[in-house]
């Protein structure tokens, strides 16, 4: 089993990264919007940051809101970032639309979010793997175009595919190899994992082509009570709604030992990569860094 952790401190992202990679993380992750309701990175941007402070640590964008990208654009991007970072980077994506205005910003129709995800994924894929590429597609016309230098992954990096519903399992069904969900319970996990495994092979891939992940809130302290306060107080404030019925659900949060005890319940449900997003208050997260890595981490080692 491997697990991520998101970066939340963006003004001091290199220490953040080189902390996640001498506590033994698999994963450094980030992800974006334009704009929200709390300061949000950017995934590329910050990634690369991260890439040039660490050696071993794998990157993964958790997520980049593709449609919001020129396809041609966001494939060089990620070449480039798997360059620099000597292979080590993944592309998480989702189609957005919590903040329909960021959206407006770029020009996107909110409403073609899914539509443009996929061509894009179709465009993204074929810019990664071939040379000379032409399309033409309702949202991206290429005339003989090749990016270069080519990512160092092969045959391209891998992609996750994060949502909830059927038509993103549908996604990760055809373009991708790893799923990840969020705002998910066990159960909803378990389920989606055998609809995406029915889905690949309607696609015509194995049904265990997609691996199964899950970027979820988390909020570690000694006190079950505590952890669960800081994770309401952080999430209600950045979602900007009440999420007091929602941590207990939807979080990984509480004691070391009550966060191992959910773990095992969605790797049980077919979770093999979990990336811990910051479900706490700024000026926690280093001492929620710290404690997965040092309390929980070891568990599953």
């Amino acid at each position: 089993m491997e697990f991520g952790i998101a970066l939340k401190l963006l003004h001091d992202a290199k220490a953040e990264a080189r902390m996640a990679e001498d506590l033994g993380f698999d994963y450094l992750s980030t992800g974006e919007h334009i704009s929200f309701y709390v300061p949000t990175a950017n995934n590329i941007v910050a990634l690369a940051a991260a890439a040039g402070a660490t050696e071993r640590i794998k990157l993964l964008s958790g997520i980049v809101l593709v449609p919001l990208y020129p396809p041609a654009l966001l494939a060089k991007q990620v070449s480039m970032l798997d360059v620099v970072s000597g292979g080590r980077f993944s592309l998480g994506i989702g189609v957005g639309g919590e903040n329909p205005r960021e959206f407006e910003a770029v020009g996107v129709p909110v409403e073609e979010r899914g539509a443009r995800t996929n061509e894009a994924l179709e465009v993204i894929n074929l810019l990664l793997t071939e040379k000379n590429v032409s399309f033409d597609g309702r949202f991206t016309t290429l005339n003989d175009i090749t990016i270069s230098p080519s990512p160092i992954q092969k045959p391209r990096v891998p992609i996750w595919v994060a949502g909830r519903k059927d038509v993103a399992m549908k996604r990760v069904a055809k373009y991708g190899d790893g799923w990840m969900p969020y705002m998910y319970t066990p159960d909803m996990l378990a389920d989606s994992m055998s609809k995406i495994a029915d889905f690949s092979v309607e696609a015509g891939r194995p049904a265990g082509a997609v691996q199964g992940g899950l970027y979820i809130f988390t909020c570690v302290h000694e006190s079950r009570d505590r952890a669960l306060e800081m994770a309401n107080e952080q999430l209600s404030k950045q979602y900007n709604q009440d999420f007091t019925k929602l941590v207990s659900k939807y979080t990984i949060s509480g004691s070391p030992d009550d966060c191992i005890e959910q773990i095992n319940a969605y790797r049980q449900a077919g979770a093999e990569t979990i990336i811990f997003a910051q479900g706490c208050p700024p000026d926690y997260v280093e001492a929620n860094t710290r404690l997965i890595g040092e309390s929980i981490l070891p568990a599953f080692a």
